[in-house]
């Protein structure tokens, strides 16, 4: 198509005819990878004639075709690859685009141009700096302004980069002196020009410094003008002309972005390199750090402190981003002792104009409650996860120094006491409830520090009873709900008084029925914690279908995951009392997450929304949905002792498991599966329903599930162990869980992660279904091998394990065919190699029976039928099977162990006794400790190191340990043992490995004795001791077995 006829398409996408925009975008859908339409599109993107929509259409064209073929994979059909000479014309042409762009297109060529450096610079664009350099050095603004993005695109591609960043170094070097002395210069500028052009430069810096602060950054040449430019940015009063009034608008605008940079330039050399007990003792930062604390951390905290005075004062305005910045460096500034002496005098005064004004509830809050309840409880509910929230900021900076400054704890508590007592004693007319509600927000946030001190705990008990349960009734919504939160943040506040305990439950019942949603929501979270009180837990049992019931409709009016994991819990704790109407419930379960899929469905109609919003949105479905599903599972697991009730919770929750595989919501895979396994798993059984499942299951691992082998295998380990009676005899099934396993073993996508999920099902399979699966023993051994090969392609001990495993398990299914292969495909003298060499990497106590019963199974083989590496090796394969028996009792322990500590099957008297000695020992532990806080007090004149630091520490002492000479990055899972899985199962669970050799070995010397006499010829007396031992712990065994199946048999 000529250039005039792809004009007119883009020109057709903006017809208010639906049709005809349908008929033009299919249109241009065709055109993809046909010749020339690449270059056409950027030629009508530069044409300044051409008319601004058609531009604009045709730079999102461009720009996404850039996105999607510019990098090319296997997968990329050829007709859609970007030629060579077309990629050096758009290299060429891309920064002169730009320089002529108006507004609208650049954003859409700045992302083209990202693109472009993220995958070819500096290899494949040689050129570029130069170009920068020229267009930095041009005595046109706006050339520069356009050097200044190429630049900061550029260093975008280092921003997150740990390594190979020595092409940043140069740019650092050859362009920082540059583009300080351009901000310098527009620092007194009041033109909005100006503002965009530092907040880029600002940006520049800060891409350099996120994961590293190079060494001429660290010298004071570049730091002092670079800081003075930060602050003069921090200082400088934002021109009036033009400004918003909304505030949201004025914190959008350029030069309050700019100022926004400078601030987080400041934090970050600050937090991350520049306060020394942020850093572990052998940081490469400590000699700038203390320089920087000493010589520049005050003069920055000095101008921060400065602004809040005016915006105290009302005599400067501050972003929210900018409140939060300053809130962080304060919080930071708690921390180093000689940082701390400048602050503390203004610490009172922090609290009460700085921190405590942005706790109140404001009237921005409440024009949110009204107009969007559903909203208000997100930006509540998910307040500790937003970063760049102000109030937040103020939370931690508050925390932070009531932790470790006692001063400013006094500071904090005797401010809420006030508040709280001023309100208690003012006249209805002049009580301020917004102020109120900043109190309470103080104490609640504080109640970890005050619970752990016994005698402030002791004070609380009469601040609920005079200031908390009386707000339960309050004229003022959010107060009942701050009353509600109270109740959840001190949760571990034992009331002396019980009539209390009842009144917290009970009020929070009532606020279960408010007519706020804000309210409801508040109190059912606080209701979660509550149930760890023995008479609350007792009485909420009458309750539990209206409490399951309010936390369903709230959930079908809100997505908030947190609701999902109270349900949870109470599934988990009430599991019995909620038998009776368990698939009532189930379906009401089903039902909302039904809803919630099919608003998500509607939202995914509105792909090309990529606002935040749009993507918050989707992510609050999509973990309100994770969480229903898993409240689902909780339910399963819980009445697994009740196989009708399992049968009918079945049934109703197969529309989940058909809806979410059948559309292929990936992010609920995850979800689904631990679904279908709790359902497999908790019947023991595998019912009709559940094999048609099955096929699709099948159907989805080809289609959209190859990533997930590792979520899916659970349940088709199910499928083969509990519905092994089907599998034997069905063919159909046989070869679509072979096909998983292959297709796993050979795609080039997957690790061996999968591929050890993979193993496990081929294990799976030849342990359960034995004689019934001969056609692929070969074909299993084949993909083995791929790996076990002379060209050793496994990296990790848990593959070479599990894949040696794989063989192993052949052996015991049947030994004679499995050594055939081995031998005729000369595989045999590399597996016994590889098996022997690694009998130590073999620690878990199936590991260990298995060998055992592999090893038992070779010798079941008549001599003349072995291998000859197997022949002149025989005494070796007895010294495997003693050398495994030897560490099979320390693997049966540690599983006990372990066992223990998850409280699975014991029932043993000592072992309960053991729990209490250690609940004693831990309850003694905690008793010397009553006022724990007061040991995280450090004076006024130490550093706090907090658990950052330790772990920072930590780490640093971890990456020093040496390694050995020969073991590098990739071979360090190697030195890993493997953790016994204290939930699997097998067949190989029924057999005694002692009784099983008692049979091969006499067996042997009874029938052959020529063999046994080859095998046991080396054997030294300790062996020949040790091999009596074995044969009476066999006979002992067995006796206790009989007597078991004749004790069972008379019951």
């Amino acid at each position: 198509m000529d250039i005039q006829g792809l004009y007119q398409l883009f020109q057709a996408t903006f017809q208010p005819d639906p049709n005809v925009r349908i008929q033009a975008e299919l249109k241009l859908k065709e055109l993809e990878g046909i010749q020339g339409t690449l270059l056409q599109s950027m030629q009508i993107v530069g044409a300044e004639e051409s008319e601004i929509h058609v531009r604009q259409a045709a730079s999102i064209y461009y720009k996404n075709a850039i996105k999607r073929y510019w990098f090319e994979t296997e997968a990329t059909p050829a007709h859609l690859k970007i030629t060579d000479t077309d990629k050096d014309a758009i290299k060429a042409n891309i920064l002169q685009l730009l320089a002529s762009a108006p507004t609208l297109i650049r954003k859409q060529l700045i992302t083209v141009l990202g693109t472009i450096l993220s995958n070819d610079f500096p290899s494949k664009f040689p050129g570029y700096l130069t170009t920068v350099q020229n267009l930095l050095q041009s005595q046109d603004p706006k050339m520069v302004y356009v050097g200044l993005i190429a630049l900061k695109e550029v260093l975008r591609v280092y921003k997150f980069k740990t390594e190979d960043r020595e092409p940043m170094y140069e740019i650092i070097a050859t362009f920082f002196p540059a583009i300080q002395q351009i901000g310098a210069g527009l620092i007194s500028a009041d033109n909005v020009e100006a503002a965009e052009m530092l907040k880029i430069i600002f940006k520049c810096y800060h891409y350099t410094i996120q994961m590293d602060l190079s060494e001429s950054q660290r010298d004071s040449a570049s730091l002092i003008p670079w800081g003075t430019l930060f602050l003069q940015m921090v200082e400088k009063p934002v021109p009036t002309e033009g400004l918003p009034t909304d505030p949201e608008e004025l914190e959008k605008h350029p030069w309050w972005k700019a100022k926004r940079w400078a601030y987080q330039c400041l934090n970050r050399l600050y937090t991350r390199y520049g306060n020394p007990v942020g850093l572990p003792s052998d940081s490469k930062f400590k000699p700038f750090a203390k320089t920087f604390v000493a010589n520049f951390a005050p003069n920055i905290l000095t101008a921060y402190l400065k602004q809040i005075e005016l915006w105290i004062a009302k005599q400067g305005w501050q972003s929210p981003r900018v409140l939060c910045l300053i809130g962080n460096f304060f919080e930071e500034c708690v921390k180093d002792k000689s940082i701390w002496s400048i602050m503390k005098p203004h610490s009172e005064s922090l609290i009460t104009h700085f921190v405590f004004p942005q706790l109140c509830f404001t009237a921005a809050d409440e024009a949110l409650w009204v107009d969007d309840p559903v909203e208000y409880v997100h930006s509540r509910v998910d307040m500790l996860e937003d970063f760049n929230s102000p109030s937040t900021a103020a939370v931690n900076f508050m925390t932070v120094m009531a932790r470790y400054r006692q001063n400013a704890f006094m500071q904090i508590l005797a401010l809420a006491n006030t508040v709280l007592q001023k309100y208690q004693e003012a006249p209805a007319e002049a009580k301020n409830p917004r102020e109120k509600d900043g109190a309470l927000v103080m104490i609640g946030n504080l109640a970890p520090l005050i619970l752990r001190k016994k005698s402030l705990s002791a004070m609380m008990e009469p601040v609920f009873v005079n200031h908390v349960f009386p707000e339960f009734k309050s004229q003022y919504p959010f107060l009942r709900a701050r009353a509600c939160e109270m109740i959840n943040q001190f949760s571990d506040l034992d009331f002396a008084d019980p009539n209390n305990v009842a009144i917290a439950f009970t009020s929070l019942m009532e606020s279960l029925r408010d007519n706020e949603l804000p309210v409801k929501v508040t109190a059912a979270l606080a209701l979660r914690p509550m149930i760890r009180h023995e008479a609350v837990c007792e009485a909420m049992k009458p309750h539990l279908q209206f409490i399951m019931h309010e936390l369903l409709a709230m959930t079908n009016e809100i997505d908030v995951d947190t609701l999902a994991d109270v349900m949870d819990e109470f599934v988990e704790v009430f599991a019995q009392d909620l038998a009776p109407f368990a698939v009532q419930l189930c379906e009401q379960l089903r039902d909302t997450f039904l809803r919630i899929c099919e608003d998500m469905a509607k939202g995914a109609d509105g792909v090309d929304d990529l606002s935040d919003s749009a993507i918050d949105e989707a992510s609050d479905k999509t973990m309100a949905a994770m969480g229903v599903l898993k409240t689902m599972g909780t339910l399963i697991i819980s009445l697994e002792s009740t196989p009708e009730v399992l049968n009918q919770l079945e049934i109703a929750l197969l529309p989940v498991i058909q809806f979410t595989l059948q559309n292929a919501i990936i992010d609920l895979f995850d979800g689904v599966f631990e679904i279908i396994d709790s359902c497999t798993f908790s019947g023991k059984a595998i019912s009709p329903n559940m094999w048609g499942v099955f096929e699709l299951i099948y159907k989805t691992f080809k289609e959209s599930a190859l990533d997930f082998m590792e979520e899916m295998f659970p349940s088709l380990d199910n499928y083969v162990s509990y519905g092994k009676d089907v599998i034997s005899t069905n063919e159909n099934v046989q070869h679509m869980i072979y096909d998983i396993i292959e297709t796993v073993m050979k795609s080039d996508r997957l690790g061996e992660s999968d591929r050890v999920s993979a193993c496990k099902l081929a294990e799976s399979l030849l342990l359960n279904c034995r004689g019934h699966v001969d056609k692929y023993v070969a074909p299993i051994l084949v993909l083995v091998f791929e790996y076990l090969g002379p060209a050793d392609r496994i990296n990790t001990v848990e593959f070479r394990v599990q894949a040696i495993e794989v063989v192993m398990n052949c052996l015991y299914y049947n030994p004679a065919v499995t050594l055939h292969i081995l031998e005729e495909n000369g595989w045999t003298q590399r597996f016994l190699t590889a098996w022997f060499t690694s009998l130590d990497k073999f620690t878990r106590v199936h590991d260990k029976k298995l060998s055992i019963v592999a090893l038992c199974s070779i010798l079941s083989v008549p001599v003349e039928q072995l291998p000859p590496a197997l022949q002149s090796g025989w005494p070796q394969i007895l010294n495997g099977i003693l050398t495994n028996f030897e560490g099979l009792p320390v693997a049966q322990a540690k599983r006990k162990e372990m066992e223990r500590m998850y409280d699975i099957g014991s029932d043993d008297e000592d072992d309960i006794e053991d729990d209490d000695e250690g609940q004693a020992a831990l309850e003694a532990a905690l008793a010397r400790d009553e006022d724990g806080v007061e040991e995280e007090w450090v004076d006024d004149e130490e550093d706090v190191f907090d658990e950052g630091h330790e772990y920072l520490e930590y780490l640093a002492q971890q990456a020093s340990k040496s390694r050995p000479a020969d073991r590098d990055e990739e071979e360090e899972s190697e030195w890993d043992e493997l953790e016994e899985e204290i939930y699997f199962e097998s067949p190989l669970d029924n057999i005694d490995p002692y009784v099983l050799f008692r049979d091969v070995f006499t067996g042997l010397q009874q029938h052959n004795p020529a063999s046994y006499g080859e095998l046991t010829k080396a054997t030294t007396p300790k062996q020949q001791e040790y091999i009596m031992t074995l044969l009476q712990t066999a006979e002992t065994n067995a006796a206790e077995a009989a007597a078991a199946v004749a004790e069972a048999a008379q019951a």
